[in-house]
């Protein structure tokens, strides 16, 4: 069922993004035996951008918080629950008009990739090392953000 901000919408650069009251989604990270790993969704291929390595996320509802849409995307496409993570820092990526807003997180508790349970918004989804992320495609807008974002969690105290 759609909501009623499900849906294209233009920002002021005149670039189409989903989720008319913008979107959010979480980026969850954890010291790896090799250094930093970030937890990728595969985005299935008929979704917007689809094939693509990025964040849990999505189109926020009308007056929803970032956090809590973050929170629920993530519940939705990985069946992850608040108290699976402990978040973070926010960066909002702004494009006049719209905004994708990346919420930091960490697992509260030890979990792997295969343990989540994924619906039809995902092909996958892989605790990538912070060292082979050159090997996978990334969401665009995940790879224009990563500089920032990695600023953000190396400040949390990440080894990032």
């Amino acid at each position: 069922m759609l909501s009623s901000t499900d849906g294209w919408t233009v920002c002021a650069a005149g670039h189409r993004h989903w989720g008319r009251a913008g979107a959010a989604g979480l980026l969850i990270h954890r010291d790896g035996v090799d250094g930093p790993e970030l937890l990728l969704q595969h985005r299935a291929r008929w979704s917007h951008h689809g094939g693509t390595w990025g964040t849990p996320g999505g189109a926020l509802h009308a007056g929803e918080a970032a956090t809590a849409g973050a929170l629920r995307e993530a519940g939705e496409e990985l069946g992850l629950t608040a108290a699976d993570l402990v978040l973070g820092a926010q960066s909002v990526d702004d494009h006049g008009g719209w905004a994708y807003t990346t919420v930091l997180a960490t697992p509260a508790r030890p979990f792997e990739a295969a343990d989540l349970r994924l619906d039809g918004e995902s092909d996958g989804v892989a605790w990538v090392p912070k060292a082979r992320l050159a090997e996978v495609e990334l969401h665009p807008g995940l790879a224009a953000t990563l500089g920032r974002l990695w600023l953000l969690m190396r400040r949390a105290g990440s080894e990032a």
